[in-house]
């Protein structure tokens, strides 16, 4: 499929372009794009008034798969100050490959007025990522446009980068901030991987996502860290900011294994 966005839903079902697929599994998306889709799919159902999200938590059951997926959403819990929403994302045969966990609170009147300065150069200054043009057409390299300003994704250690949606996450329908960032979330294993590329297979089964306040533009940035010891689990933790500050953070666990050789 050519078009150019990362999903082009018809009727209640969604057919992922390439711009969506990731680097682990021939076909299988990158877990930033179901993460951006079920995000659209919550913010688009209705709850109380003026209720935002706050936390959710995705569970990649299984490899998603490029074709015939399809969305819902029930409430868990509602209410005026805080509602619970359950979003799955399920294949052709019905199976569920996604679920995610969607807290809603009523945003704070009150605040300290502190400003937290932003500790890193913008977009602007950054420079392209090191897999643009060296790997096939997926999310990493063509959905996404990254500039780093720390590290890159061969370089280990951590690092800091700048993830801005190339193209619509739906075709046909403009982007949204949470949806950038439920986009740029699932990144942190990838830009501050400790571990070679070439070995290990270092692929978080889960995410979650705190978010402070929306971006304020299409410019979403990741600063990663990741820690791996044997007989522990290993964590990616990523504060996530926009041009004018902190907008939350992301946590993702690892499940480690050697890379398969290559048939």
């Amino acid at each position: 499929m050519s078009v150019d966005a990362v999903f082009v839903q018809d009727g209640d079902v969604y057919e992922a372009t390439e711009l969506a697929v990731g680097p682990w599994y021939q076909g299988a998306l990158h877990g930033g794009a179901p993460a951006a889709l079920l995000m659209h799919a919550i913010e688009a159902h209705p709850v109380q008034d003026g209720l935002r999200v706050a936390r959710i938590t995705y569970e990649f059951v299984r490899p998603v798969p490029q074709h015939h997926l399809t969305v819902a959403v029930e409430v868990v819990r509602p209410g005026r100050r805080v509602t619970l929403l359950d979003a799955t994302l399920r294949d052709g045969d019905g199976v569920e490959v996604t679920r995610a966990r969607a807290l809603l609170v009523r945003p704070s009147d009150v605040g300290d007025g502190a400003v937290v300065t932003r500790p890193f150069p913008g977009p602007e200054d950054g420079v392209r990522s090191d897999w643009e043009g060296r790997h096939r057409r997926m999310f990493a390299t063509e959905g996404m446009e990254i500039r780093f300003v720390k590290g890159q994704f061969t370089q280990p250690g951590e690092a800091t980068a700048w993830f801005r949606l190339r193209y619509p996450l739906i075709d046909g329908h403009d982007i949204q901030p949470l949806e950038r960032m439920a986009a740029a979330s699932d990144f942190g294993n990838g830009i501050a991987a400790v571990l070679d590329w070439d070995a290990y297979m270092f692929i978080n089964p889960d995410l979650t996502l705190y978010v402070e306040r929306p971006p304020v533009d299409e410019w979403v940035a990741l600063d990663s860290r990741t820690r791996v010891e044997a007989g522990s689990v290993g964590v990616v933790e990523s504060e996530m900011w926009d041009r004018r500050g902190r907008i939350g953070h992301a946590i993702q666990s690892l499940v480690i294994a050697p890379r398969p050789p290559a048939t």
